[in-house]
């Protein structure tokens, strides 16, 4: 619906079609009702908008100072509504997100894949950095909303959807063990460790747990890089211990198997959507924070039949 006043249409058809009957004919009403608004406005003005003319009405000086302003008012409503449409995230919109590393593949490059393609009128702005990282630039407002692992440790942040993912063992499917329901560190004491170090995330996890059982694997590997670590263990060689999330898709391809450790010391990594608690998220934010937190839904399953 048009925020125009009657007058301003009704003007502005006749100012266009230069007759009275041919704008009502497009308006779709009485020239006599275009008329009385006419002269209604030059009464209010106080001076004469058209001179009739056997032909018809042809604007007077002031009738086309009108004209251009309405026409200015119009294109720059226009852009009004623009801003408008991008505020609701109809036409137009950006989303600033960021998350760790470990979601830089799989299912939620996945789900980014999918916003990408299905809203093609979406700027987004992907930012991958460490929990820290990224939990700082959204207490700042620098990013709309974070992927972060452990959301407990980085306070003044709203989670608004998380996925518990258990820690387990990872080795190749043909490995003699990977058909076990769980297992324990004491059944791995004969095969080569690649420990996750500094500073991932599951680093201080698993030397808890090998302090814990005095647990000091002989000619182990030391890796801070899940990707070389998941390459390595590819390669035969060695197993190691990792979040579910950190091998959940080559798990699904079965390129690895995953086998959660019998350890009630072992807490499982926390994947969590968070913003910060005064943001006031566009609706562009708030549609892709739906389409994600399916994803998370997804791995919170697959997390619970796993164990």
């Amino acid at each position: 619906m048009s925020p125009f006043s009657r007058f301003a249409l009704y003007f502005s058809a006749v100012a266009r079609s230069g007759s009275l009957r041919r704008a009502a004919e497009k308006l779709h009403i009485s020239p006599s009702a275009i008329n009385r608004q006419i002269l209604q406005a030059e009464e209010t003005f106080g001076t004469p908008l058209f001179e009739r003319l056997p032909e018809g009405l042809r604007m007077t000086t002031a009738g086309e100072l009108l004209y251009d302003n309405l026409l200015r008012w119009q294109k720059e409503f226009q852009l009004t509504r623009q801003k408008f449409d991008e505020l609701q995230g109809l036409k137009r919109g950006t989303v600033s997100v960021g998350m760790v590393q470990a979601l830089a593949e799989g299912s939620f490059a996945g789900a980014l894949a999918n916003i990408i393609a299905d809203w093609d009128w979406l700027e987004l702005e992907l930012q991958v950095a460490d929990s820290y990282t990224v939990s700082q630039k959204v207490r700042q407002a620098d990013l709309d909303f974070g992927l972060i692992l452990d959301p407990e440790g980085q306070a003044g942040l709203s989670v608004l959807a998380f996925a518990e993912l258990e820690m387990g063992v990872v080795m190749r499917p043909e490995h003699p063990q990977a058909r076990s329901a769980t297992l324990s560190l004491g059944a791995l004491s004969q095969e080569r460790h690649i420990v996750p170090g500094a500073p991932l995330i599951v680093h201080d996890r698993v030397e808890m747990l090998y302090r814990h059982y005095d647990f000091y694997p002989a000619n182990s590997i030391r890796c801070n890089d899940i990707r070389l670590i998941k390459s390595l263990v590819l390669k035969g060689s060695g197993v190691t211990v990792l979040s579910l999330l950190d091998v959940l898709d080559e798990v699904k391809g079965g390129q690895l198997v995953f086998v959660p450790l019998r350890n009630k010391l072992l807490r499982p990594l926390t994947l969590a959507l968070c913003t910060a608690p005064s943001r006031q998220l566009s609706r562009p934010a708030q549609m892709a924070i739906q389409k994600l937190t399916t994803v998370i839904e997804e791995m919170q399953i697959v997390g619970g039949a796993s164990s």
